[in-house]
């Protein structure tokens, strides 16, 4: 019986995908997100609000970030996740 067919050979495909996905992820990584602090978070909310990316839902005491439908119950948590989510869409290329 014949060995595979060398045409059907797609390792190199495969490889050379991985090596990208990880590029893409430790580029996303590379995100500062620890600079901030509830003064920042504050003013970076009250900004998603007034742009409509953020609704506030005061009787389950949440903030739905609209774009990706995910509920934070922090406004810190929620400034972290968009600028992570953020970065993560230019590096995607969709936030151009």
């Amino acid at each position: 019986m014949p060995g595979p067919d060398p045409h059907d050979d797609t390792s190199a495909d495969y490889e050379r995908f991985e090596k990208e996905q990880l590029a893409q992820d430790r580029d996303a990584a590379g995100v500062d997100t620890a600079d901030v602090d509830d003064t920042t978070a504050q003013r970076l909310v009250s900004d998603l609000v007034d742009a409509d990316d953020v609704t506030l839902v005061p009787e389950d005491q949440v903030l739905v970030h609209k774009p990706s439908g995910t509920a934070f119950d922090s406004t810190t948590q929620l400034a972290v996740f968009h600028r992570g989510w953020t970065a993560g869409r230019d590096a995607d290329g969709e936030g151009e």
